[in-house]
């Protein structure tokens, strides 16, 4: 089965896979392939944008790879904003979309402790498309104790 782990930045969605993924599933996070890839010391969510080119490659190399495995096993996808061209692939996939939204005041608050500044607007673009309807269905819920 392929997961579709979706929602805004801060709202839980690695801590969502790590709550229901297995030792032997497939979990393909940009930040964790771009981590894996930078050099020693290298910041958890803060990826310039050379890493992030080689990040999003291998990101898509691999769920390339992980779609032929989806019968021999879970496959866990983070994809913070898909567009509409990748919620219909991920439909054809036959997709399990998973929404993480703890709400957008608690979002927010988690951003502005623990991630860098950008991240606002993108904390702001995701809930802009989230009312237009591009993050549906929609599953609130608390991701762990913070």
């Amino acid at each position: 089965m392929l997961y579709v782990i979706t929602g805004p930045p801060g709202a839980g969605k690695s801590s969502w896979i790590r709550a229901h993924a297995g030792p032997g599933d497939i979990v393909i996070d940009l930040d964790l392939i771009a981590l894996a890839l930078a050099g020693p010391g290298a910041d958890h969510h803060a990826h310039s944008d050379a890493l992030l080119k080689v990040a999003h490659r291998a990101r898509t190399a691999a769920l390339h790879q992980a779609e032929q495995l989806v019968d021999q096993a879970d496959v866990y996808l983070i994809h913070t904003m898909p567009q509409a061209k990748a919620r219909a692939r991920y439909r054809r996939l036959g997709a399990r979309i998973v929404v993480v939204d703890p709400g957008e005041d608690v979002v927010r608050q988690r951003v502005r402790d623990m991630r860098q500044p950008g991240m606002e607007r993108v904390v702001t673009r995701w809930y802009q498309e989230h009312r237009r309807g591009g993050s549906r269905p929609v599953t609130p819920q608390s991701s762990r104790d913070w």
